[in-house]
């Protein structure tokens, strides 16, 4: 690729005025309030930017202006978007720094994330989906790529190790520009990397080419960004693109880098690209002249965009809570990978014998899969295995290992490929071994559920992670978690808890074939067990979210549950007169039913397996005081697990999940009260 370094001059000029701008005259008048300078930065980004084709994606991080420049986002968005205004990257709902660029005919920008190293694996799951297309859709050709981004302090993070794993066993193509300023904030880059090079230290990794050199020589940093490049999108795995820059002004605006000396300071502007590339682009006969004329086309460029940016108004406070949830619009990027709905039906048909749960889940799985060429499942030990639970035996065997394939221990791996995966149009089936191995992936679960509406609606990550839990037989604190609250209190993330075979198939389809991210809560004690056992409901059979199931019906108390606790509950309440029901979903949850039970039966109960305080039993015991207070006869309860870890020993464990004995004597008390 021929280098146009007149667009080079172009771009990095307007780099500098946006910065200019904003540190002289926007921040001090506080109408931007996040602003992280790109100067030093900005070279480097804008010859990586101009490399990127359609079919490619970068994912970079809060210093990644020049790059989004470099693929041709709007000025005014630019501005805008750290101005809080409508439009732009998120109509004002996320700081402006964090970017996005849905790019029609050009490589799309995903969306940037708060945390540092976040990046890295959803880049990985854009690789890998860049192969898969290629090879088992047949669908695009071999050559595109993705690009992450990252400072050298992100380099320590456990998303940069997981993404640079995945990339290297799988021979993705995936470049990691790490652009290494020496500081993440005020710590020196002794503190994140030995010897101070990552690229040095990573030489010998296999699988991993390295290229390492001045992000501020012109012509050292575009022969690198060329021939890592070529590299990556010639098909010969991923690499390591490692360029030196100076971090010209603090990390944010606010940081006045006292921990910097003064000689320090002037060493690092003695290094500012700017002036090098202006004596490199004279040596091109794009003279003073030439030069004079692209500084003030920028700038008028840049006034404009500011009158722009600032005659847009803020975002309307009466939408500030659109888009968590798909609302009938397609998002700009991602989605729309699952099959229809068409055909379906939410009556179930039974047919056959009674089947147990393991049986259900991979029956959906196994006809999606056949029906669904975007759709993969993935996870650690599904493939050979079958999974630790034995849900997806077989599966690999009849689908390869393509579309049904073991990863690397690490969750956070596993969650943020699928939100590449996702982002580029598949539907990724990622599976979380046992509830609490989850909490690594925190961060990933959080940005999946909100870059919807983050976005304001451009990009989505619908998904569906496969999470099995709670207690079978025996209990531990690492594998008989339930705490289905957390995933509850996670913006934009659909749950779902069935509770035996027949709601399971219904509630997986539907999460197969819908447009959110959800999280199927697979209970380990009801997997086999027989009160769970249900014919098999149909091929088409879906259950919508948010519609709860009486599996008793009576007038003197309703019991609200879900999981593995609607049989106990239905034990409890034998010879009474009672409503149990089973929500089967907590995100939606169906409050209508619950409430008008409540306001027939005059009392309420409400049992789960988590622990009590902040269990969502306390959401729905607010929200029925809330609103039925006046019908109510006695107050509302719970039996739930005291606030204390799952204990190992099963008569310890039967003492402390919520007993047939203890919940029929809270029947009891309530219907006496």
């Amino acid at each position: 690729m021929t280098t146009d370094w007149d667009e080079v001059a172009r771009l990095v000029l307007t780099s500098r005025e946006l910065d200019r701008l904003e540190e002289e005259e926007l921040v001090p008048a506080k109408q931007v309030l996040y602003q992280f300078s790109a100067r030093g930065h900005d070279m480097a980004q804008v010859l990586l930017g101009l490399h990127l084709k359609d079919g490619d994606a970068a994912c970079g991080y809060y210093r990644s202006r020049p790059l989004l420049l470099a693929l041709g986002v709007p000025l005014a968005d630019a501005l805008g978007s750290g101005m809080g205004r409508s439009g732009g990257y998120s109509g004002g709902r996320d700081i402006g720094v964090v970017f996005n660029y849905p790019n029609p005919g050009g490589a799309h920008a995903l969306p940037m994330c708060g945390g540092v190293g976040a990046q890295y694996t959803p880049a990985a799951g854009w690789a890998q989906a860049v192969r898969y297309k290629a090879e088992v859709l047949k669908e695009q050709a071999r050559g595109n790529i993705a690009l992450v981004l990252g400072g050298d302090a992100s380099c320590a993070t456990g998303g940069f190790w997981s993404a640079l794993t995945i990339a290297t066993t799988q021979g993705l193509p995936l470049l990691f520009y790490v652009e290494d300023n020496g500081y993440g904030i005020s710590v020196p880059s002794t503190y994140q990397t030995p010897g101070q090079d990552i690229a040095a230290n990573l030489a010998s990794f296999k699988g991993l080419t390295i290229f390492n050199g001045d992000g501020t020589d012109p012509v050292e940093a575009a022969r690198l960004i060329g021939e890592a490049m070529a590299h990556v999108r010639g098909g010969s795995g991923p690499a390591l693109l490692r360029l030196t820059v100076p971090r010209l002004e603090g990390h944010s605006y606010q940081d006045t880098q006292t921990y910097k000396s003064d000689d320090e300071i002037a060493a690092e502007w003695a290094r500012d690209p700017l002036p090098k590339l202006k004596s490199h682009c004279a040596a091109l006969q794009i003279g003073e002249q030439r030069w004079e004329e692209l500084q003030e086309a920028v700038r008028w460029d840049v006034a404009r965009a500011r009158e722009e940016a600032e005659a847009r108004p803020v975002l309307d406070p009466a939408r500030v809570a659109d888009d968590v949830f798909f609302s009938g619009t397609h998002s700009a990027v991602g989605g729309r990978a699952g099959l229809s709905l068409d055909g379906t039906h939410d009556e179930p048909r039974p047919d056959g014998q009674r089947i147990n749960m393991v049986t259900a889940i991979r029956r959906v799985l196994d006809q999606e899969l056949d029906a669904n060429p975007k759709m993969c499942v993935f996870g650690e030990d599904v493939g050979p295995k079958g999974g630790v639970h034995a849900v997806t035996l077989g599966l690999q065997e009849k689908f390869g290992r393509d579309r049904v394939f073991d990863t690397s221990l690490n969750e956070e791996g596993i969650v943020g490929r699928a939100v590449g995966m996702a982002l580029a149009g598949l539907l990724p089936v990622p599976e979380i071994q046992f509830r609490k191995y989850a909490e690594p992936a925190t961060e990933q679960i959080n940005d999946t559920g909100t870059m919807r509406w983050r976005t304001a609606n451009r990009f989505a990550a619908p998904m569906v992670l496969r999470v099995p839990g709670g207690f079978f037989k025996c209990g531990d604190p690492w594998h008989s978690q339930t705490n289905e609250v957390q995933f509850v209190h996670n913006p934009g993330w659909k749950v779902a808890v069935p509770s035996n075979a027949e709601d399971a198939v219904g509630l997986l389809r539907m999460a197969l074939r819908g447009n959110d991210p959800v999280l199927f809560f697979e209970h380990r004690a009801m997997l086999d067990d027989s009160w769970a056992r249900r014919p098999w409901p149909g091929d088409a059979y879906v259950l919508p979210f948010g519609r709860a199931k009486k599996t008793r019906e009576g007038d003197r108390i309703t019991i609200v549950t879900w999981g593995a606790m609607v049989p106990r509950c239905e034990a409890a309440a034998e010879g009474l007169s009672a409503d149990v029901i089973d929500l089967r979903t907590l995100q939606p949850w169906d409050r209508a039913m619950v409430l008008d039970s409540v306001r027939r039966t005059r009392r309420c109960l409400i049992v789960h397996e988590d622990l009590r305080t902040a269990g969502f039993g306390a959401e729905i015991a607010a929200v029925v005081a809330d609103e039925a207070f006046l019908d109510l006869d006695a107050p509302v309860a719970r039996v739930t697990m005291p606030d204390i870890p799952s204990p190992h020993h099963p008569s310890l464990l039967e003492a402390a999940v919520p007993s047939v004995g203890r919940i029929r004597a809270e029947i009891d008390r309530l219907v006496g009260f």
